[in-house]
Parts: C-alpha cells; structure tokens; sequence
C-alpha cells in the first residue's frame, strides 16, 4: 500500500518555475567587502534543524527514492542554466514508514493551516555539480520552502538581492533547512561548487547530495 504525505490535491511541478538571478558584476567596495569569510549568522527566516533524521531513516528515504535514478543520467543542463549536474524527480505515493517520516517535515515546517504541495520534489546532484543562485518563483511556490539534506553536507549561500549582503550556511547531511518568508523573497540561494565550498575557511567536500524539498502554495489574492 502506498500512501501520501499531504491530503491536499494539487499539481505543481517546480520544474519551469524557478527565477535565476544574475547579478551584475561586484564593484571595487563589493569585492573588498567579500574578500573575508562570510559572517556565520544565518539570514532572518532560515532555520536548521541538525540530524533532522537519523541514519536508519535517512536510508528508509534513500530506498524509496533510489529505483527512480538508477536508469536517469545526470544532466549537465538544466533549461534556465539553474542547476549542472542533477537528476530529478517528483513523487507523491510513499511507503507508510517514509510517508510518516516526510509527514514530520511538513509538521516542523509549515504547521496547520498551509496547503502543501502533494508532489514531492527529489534533487540528485552530483558531486560536481552544483546549483546557481536564484530565487524560487512567488507564482507557484508561497512563503516556505524546506529541505532535507541527504548524503552530503554542503554550504547553501545566501545573498541579498537588494544590498548583496552574503550569508553562507552550513547544512549538515540529514539537516533540515527552513526558508520563510524575508529569505525565501529577499535573497537567492545556491549550493556550491565543491571547489568553492567553504565555510568559515575550511574546506567543506561534498559528495553526492539527495535533497527533499517541500513547498507550499501560494496564497491566493481576494
């Protein structure tokens, strides 16, 4: 028996529906201002929680998931130029023990009263590959946006797109992320490069990295 995670209906692919940012070149005070390390407090409207998941559970997640990938081919092109590297699916039935599992992301992350996107998207990316900045469309996805962090710990940056103030953040493998509402809007996000990835100077390798991500709708306007 499979079973849903959400009991709202609905259809909503974010495939085609994420905006790109890409920001003019820095200027003279804009490079020296981001020549050191970026300060590690996080972006007002981002929560991690740390070992959201445990290992027996990341690997409950990962079984249901994995057929799914196995004939796909990492893409190195992705149609807006967001993300190299990747592979990616949208699921809605799950086993009861893993649909229990996601049931408690969306009770940490949205709470009552948030219709949740039924169709789950799953993010393979490869260890070369990497996600561009961007901000995620407000026509189809409403004020939060959560992840789970699978297999690898990664460095999710954040800038903002009116001063450019940076922000990067650490997400430990098996980490949830939370993005409301002053991030979710004001600021793009990305996942660096391997070769880029550092936080708060050391290096942080990244390995192949599964992302769980959950949105909600967007309200509508009376």
């Amino acid at each position: 028996m499979t079973w849903t995670v959400c009991s709202q209906l609905g259809r909503v692919s974010w495939l085609a529906k994420a905006k790109v940012s890409r920001p003019t070149a820095p200027g003279p005070f804009e490079r020296r201002r981001f020549a050191a390390p970026s300060a590690p407090r996080p972006p007002d409207g981002l929560r991690v929680c740390e070992e959201f998941v445990s290992l027996r559970e990341e690997q409950i997640l990962l079984d249901e998931v994995e057929p799914s990938f196995r004939k796909m081919k990492y893409q190195f092109d992705h149609w807006d130029d967001a993300i190299h590297g990747y592979r990616e699916i949208e699921r809605e039935k799950w086993s009861a023990e893993a649909a229990s599992l996601l049931h408690r992301v969306c009770e940490t992350a949205f709470g009552t009263g948030s219709e949740v996107s039924p169709l789950i998207h799953i993010l393979d990316l490869d260890a070369h590959g990497y996600i561009k900045p961007h901000v995620d469309s407000i026509k189809f996805c409403g004020n939060t946006i959560a992840g789970l962090s699978l297999l690898s710990t990664c460095v999710m940056r954040f800038v903002h797109e009116g001063t450019a103030e940076q922000m990067d953040t650490l997400l430990k493998r098996r980490s949830l992320y939370i993005m409301r509402d002053k991030v979710r809007y004001m600021f793009t996000h990305e996942i660096l490069k391997n070769e880029e990835s550092y936080y708060e100077g050391k290096h942080i390798p990244r390995s192949r990295r599964i992302a769980i991500i959950f949105r909600n709708f967007p309200e509508e306007k009376t």
